[in-house]
């Protein structure tokens, strides 16, 4: 049986690069492909793939919290973290919600073919570089990603936060949640009381200091 594979990144171009390498690989098939973190949840449920290919740093909803979320219904799946980001905030909160390897854009298409085939086994994959930050992590016997005031904040409002800091409007926020605007301002208000906040423009400075978003356009 082939190896399913979803594709979730932002850039269209990434995404058909990956897929022509994949595709490629006779006992690999790419059977979707998510330009956010909300559409590879949505794909993810509806798809049931062996493997997503999961960008960090994505608009809507991050990779972090979009493997989060999708391990959380489909514990099976093997997400495998590719990102341009080698700083150790994305990489430990992206193996902590669950990812199963991370490889840097730059390695070499080899390298990801084999990443995927070994997260399938159940093995975990890290690029040379991340292998070493995880290993330098452990050494100095840092906190986990989670020990900062960001885990004081529920995954629904660490989504509303990421959507605020990428300047949707509460009105924007609550109809692609599906939410009432009444409820998207209580989030808001927890938001900033827990991490004593009170302007959208610090909000969204934190959001980018923790890796919430990137704002990249």
């Amino acid at each position: 049986m082939s190896i399913r594979v979803i594709l979730a990144d932002d850039h269209r171009i990434v995404r058909q690069g990956l897929r022509a390498l994949l595709e490629k690989e006779p006992d690999m098939e790419v059977v979707g492909e998510a330009d956010n973190g909300q559409v590879a949840v949505k794909l993810a449920r509806e798809l049931k793939p062996d493997v997503i290919v999961m960008d960090v740093t994505m608009p809507d909803l991050n990779g972090i919290e979009a493997t989060r979320q999708i391990l959380a219904t489909n514990p099976d799946v093997k997400v495998l973290a590719l990102s341009m980001h080698s700083d150790r905030r994305f990489v430990r909160r992206m193996l902590g919600a669950g990812a199963t390897g991370y490889l840097l854009k730059g390695c070499a298409s080899e390298e990801l073919v084999q990443a995927i085939r070994a997260t399938v086994t159940n093995q975990t994959y890290l690029s040379p570089g991340i292998a070493g930050i995880v290993v330098e992590g452990y050494m100095r016997q840092l906190p986990e990603a989670d020990d900062s005031m960001l885990s004081s904040l529920t995954a629904r409002e660490r989504e509303v936060l990421q959507l605020i800091a990428e300047g949707k409007t509460v009105n924007d926020i609550a109809c692609a949640l599906r939410l009432s605007v009444k409820t998207i301002e209580t989030h808001r208000q927890r938001i900033m009381k827990k991490l004593d906040i009170h302007t959208v423009a610090e909000l969204t400075k934190y959001a980018v200091r923790e890796g919430l978003t990137s704002l990249e356009p």
